[in-house]
């Protein structure tokens, strides 16, 4: 009997084994979920389904953590505070969509407060390779290093991660800034002195093991710039916090990985489209920088937005000047200057790219308030200026929109910002789709060659003519062995060498 029944228990036990076989099922996880908050302290186990687990692996993204971890002006910058090196020196570092370098003062400056002094540091580590970064305005020169870096309101955890000590700056640093370094978002392309540098965003999405992308908002908008630093905005690593946009995002592709480049299709100046090939748009690049103060336009683009403002404004008096940012426009304060100017809209190819949509920006986004001495007057700057190459979509449209650099899916995202008001209306909007027939299917020329392969063409051509110089020099180092009665001889060669370097 026992034997019998043993029997029957080991038949049990394999059928059910076989039968756990036939039905297997591979595993799979959900995608990630990016918007939302996700508490630090959630596991896996709050989630059935991995959903956590998959936007969160580390346990580290706390987005609502996120929220205001950014001050700034909107004349000069968003700054994020970061703590770097053993024991922590604390810096707030300007956040710059458009360039590619993390750099900290390394030395005092009469414009700053503070600086990193590496010397204090004792995980610093000196790479001896000098860095050199030029912007529109300013540009500095520094030592590359390394160093561990925390950000008190940001993915938690020490990280290590190249850093330049800026020792030498020219119109860099401005006078009362609040920042003393600047943290570039942008892809390694551009990061100096070569792509080998590991951007800082790049290090720590390997390091925190966090999602690639981040989002951007910017709360200065009708603000006048104060030089306080107490504009509010957000910078959220790894992905997306709902609270800080109000309707749906929508997304343009990444045209090239270098700069945050996008493709635009069209302007619009009230209700009138601009009669420009949209190649004008798009010449040299067309890029979001959060650098960048102002809205800055191809030449072409430019006259063609500030005739069709000044005809649509039906201002009469606004001279030159106040076009090219050389002179404010006052009003009593009793008035506003809002009715007086048309919205402004840009066209961006969606992700669907025989579709587009369009960012909106109120004229309480481009006429910029300004703060002077006039009691019984309100006095504005014209927040657009132009550009000898690229379309800049700078701080004063971002201020306008929650920005997304999905760098995992290659777009940029923008939906209305929640902080984009003033005196209660919301001076931006994002609408869509719209079709393209009346475009292009390409409004990109890729024939220009970009900067990065115009550096490996100047180092190729500086090096071809020191070895021709060095050539040349040897030569004449060399004895002379003709008679010195016989005439110098000049050949082919030596003569084309000669007309080369004229």
């Amino acid at each position: 009997m026992m034997k019998t029944l043993l029997q029957t228990l080991t038949l049990l036990l394999l059928g059910a084994a076989s039968m756990a076989k036939m039905f297997t099922f591979p595993l799979k996880i959900s995608p990630p979920v990016f918007s939302g908050t996700v508490p630090a302290t959630q596991g896996p186990e709050a989630d059935p389904l991995g959903l956590s687990f998959a936007s969160d692996p580390s346990g580290n993204v706390n987005f609502l953590a996120m929220v205001d971890n950014l001050e700034g002006d909107s004349g000069r910058g968003y700054y994020l505070e970061l703590l770097i090196g053993t024991p922590p020196q604390r810096l707030n570092i300007l956040v710059d969509t458009g360039s590619s370098n993390f750099a900290v003062a390394g030395a005092p400056n009469p414009d700053i407060t503070t600086f990193f002094n590496s010397s204090r540091s004792l995980t610093y580590q000196s790479l001896d390779t000098e860095v050199s970064v030029r912007y529109t305005q300013g540009s500095w020169t520094g030592i590359l290093g390394k160093d561990l870096v925390s950000l008190p309101q940001g993915v938690n955890g020490t990280f290590l991660v190249n850093i330049a000590s800026i020792y030498v700056s020219d119109n860099f640093f401005l006078p009362s800034i609040k920042w003393q370094g600047i943290l570039g978002l942008a892809y390694r392309t551009l990061a100096k002195p070569s792509s080998s540098v590991d951007p800082f965003f790049d290090s720590l999405v390997q390091q925190a093991d966090i999602t690639n992308i981040f989002s951007m908002q910017m709360c200065g908008a009708g603000v006048a710039f104060t030089g306080t630093g107490k504009n509010q905005g957000s910078l959220v690593m790894g992905g997306i916090q709902e609270s800080l946009y109000k309707g749906d995002i929508w997304y343009t592709p990444i045209t090239e990985e270098w700069y945050y480049q996008v493709e635009i299709l069209k302007f619009e100046v009230g209700d009138v489209v601009l009669n420009l090939n949209c190649l004008e748009y798009n010449s040299d690049k067309a890029i979001v920088d959060s650098g960048t103060t102002l809205l800055r336009l191809p030449d072409k683009v430019f006259s063609a937005v500030v005739e069709s403002i000044a005809q649509t404004s039906l201002i009469t008096s606004f001279n030159q000047d106040f076009w090219n940012g050389l002179q404010l426009a006052c009003w009593d304060k009793s008035e506003q200057p809002w009715n007086y100017f048309p919205d402004i809209s840009i066209y961006l190819r969606d992700v669907n790219i025989s579709k587009s949509f369009r960012i909106t920006l109120k004229p309480q986004l481009y006429i910029q308030p300004a703060l002077t001495l006039y009691e019984n007057l309100n006095c504005f700057r014209f927040g657009i200026s132009s550009s000898s190459n690229a379309l800049v979509l700078g701080a004063i449209v971002m201020e306008g929109f929650y920005v997304i650099f999905d760098r995992e899916e290659k777009r940029v995202g923008f939906a209305v910002s929640s902080c984009a008001e003033v005196d209660g209306v919301t001076v931006s909007a994002v609408s869509g789709p719209f079709g393209t027939q009346d475009v292009s299917s390409n409004c990109i020329a890729r024939n220009p060659l970009r900067e990065p392969v115009m550096w490996i063409i100047s180092y190729a051509l500086m090096s071809f003519c020191g070895i021709i110089l060095l050539v040349l020099v040897i030569l004449l180092l060399l004895p002379n062995r003709h008679n010195r009665e016989e005439p110098q001889v000049v050949n082919d060669e030596s003569s084309l060498v000669r007309n080369r370097w004229k």
